[in-house]
């Protein structure tokens, strides 16, 4: 057996590189993951889009998690997104009654992914929306954003994280009202119009 001098890094020999994904069709997505909203509530709206990479090609294998508050502004702090049978441990889904304000949703063939959620309440200064994180094949790490919601464009203006941005930046944060609380916000990881991605410290 060869021992390989590892102290001298002209001597160590390439390894293949790692791949990431697509695993996420494994374990992760759960049924009903992007019904957040409680069945029949009167402030449920309708998020989707697609999830496109540096070239435009949607992509079939992402995920989006969403997390917004209630319409009055409040965190959820309520349990039941995953709730199992503590007997099976088999799924038993969402109580349909509580709103935990969380969902996972796995895009579908075409790259595309809808939720049913809440319409988010304002929270301090900031004009109201949902935070956002996507999973997709290439990323050593997920990456964060957000979707605001047109309409009220004194509350967009105000906002501390739109106003740091160039107009054409900023369009990427806003989502297209589809008419009947229906919402398109389109995710493109790289490129021209890239979405605007958040990081913290």
């Amino acid at each position: 057996m060869t021992k390989i001098d590892t102290s001298r890094p002209e001597t160590v020999l390439p390894t293949p590189s790692h791949t990431v994904g697509p695993f996420y069709g494994h374990a992760l997505p759960f049924p009903g993951g992007g019904d957040i909203a409680p069945v029949g509530h009167p402030d449920t709206i309708a998020v989707h889009g697609h999830v496109y990479d540096g070239e435009g090609r949607a992509l079939p294998d992402a995920f989006v998690e969403l997390w917004g508050p209630d319409p009055d502004g409040n965190l959820p702090t309520v349990d039941g997104s995953m709730r199992r049978d503590p007997a099976s441990g088999g799924f038993l889904g969402r109580n349909g009654v509580e709103f935990t304000g969380w969902g996972r949703i796995q895009t579908d063939a075409g790259g595309h992914w809808s939720a049913r959620t809440l319409r988010p309440g304002a929270r301090g200064r900031s004009a109201p929306y949902l935070s956002v994180c996507v999973f997709a094949r290439g990323l050593l790490v997920h990456l964060f954003t957000r979707i605001y919601l047109p309409g009220d464009e004194a509350a967009l203006a105000a906002d501390p994280l739109l106003a740091q941005l160039a107009p054409e930046r900023r369009d990427t944060l806003i989502a297209t009202d589809g008419g009947n609380g229906t919402y398109r916000f389109d995710i493109r990881l790289q490129g021209e119009g890239e979405t605007v991605f958040l990081e913290f410290e």
